[in-house]
């Protein structure tokens, strides 16, 4: 297995979160070589400067945590987004929409955000503690659909976070079209391994440190 630092995006997203916290978060993450740091977007310009002479990349969030904002809305956020520079895009489906079978809607508001995010990464928050297994599913589909990269499954702020029995579904859903990241609750090496093992290619977290820790004592027993 590739190095498991690479698998995790460095996730500070706390609305208290201060300027000093952010620039911590990103000297952990050169420190480890984190895949991303995952912010919110009014700190993607600070980000992306403490970032610039490493390979960790850019996340910002995109109509973040609910996902209820218009699909121009979240398209302006994620070009204000890129242009800051944002490498990758981390944006909340219309979940009512999906809920209410309403998929046209669904696919145009991730189209939009794709189409807006001119080659980066596009990651669709589908929030699986409120779907239902075939809404699930559905949900991964329309992602696939409108050219998205990855399928996630929270945002770690609603009521249930990653679970590896949906990791297991969504990379079903998705076959080779796209990848899955597995988001919310995921606190420790072992958790992380559970979520890996079912198919999550990239895992998002706060801690990401205890994580690698966890890995490294281990490896040593």
């Amino acid at each position: 297995m590739k190095n498991l630092a690479s698998y995790i995006d460095h996730t500070i997203l706390k609305p208290e979160a201060t300027s000093q916290d952010i620039q911590r978060v990103c000297l952990e993450a050169v420190q480890y070589q984190f895949a991303s740091v995952c912010v919110n977007p009014y700190y993607v310009r600070q980000v992306s400067e403490l970032l610039k002479d490493s390979p960790v990349k850019v996340t910002s969030v995109i109509g973040f945590p609910l996902g209820c904002t218009l699909k121009e809305v979240k398209a302006f956020e994620a070009r204000m987004a890129v242009n800051a520079g944002a490498d990758e895009l981390d944006m909340v489906i219309n979940i009512g929409a999906l809920k209410s079978k309403d998929y046209q809607t669904v696919l145009e508001d991730i189209k939009a955000v794709v189409d807006a995010a001119e080659g980066c990464t596009v990651k669709v928050i589908i929030e699986a503690c409120l779907l239902t297994d075939d809404e699930k599913v559905k949900a991964c589909q329309l992602a696939v659909e409108a050219g998205a990269n990855f399928v996630k499954t929270s945002t770690g702020f609603s009521k249930g976070g990653a679970e590896a029995k949906d990791i297991a579904l969504m990379k079903k859903a998705v076959g080779n079209q796209a990848k899955v990241k597995a988001s919310g609750g995921i606190k420790n090496y072992q958790i992380t391994m559970e979520m890996i093992e079912a198919g999550a290619e990239r895992i998002g977290a706060s801690s990401s440190i205890d994580i690698v820790e966890g890995a490294e004592a281990s490896q040593k027993k």
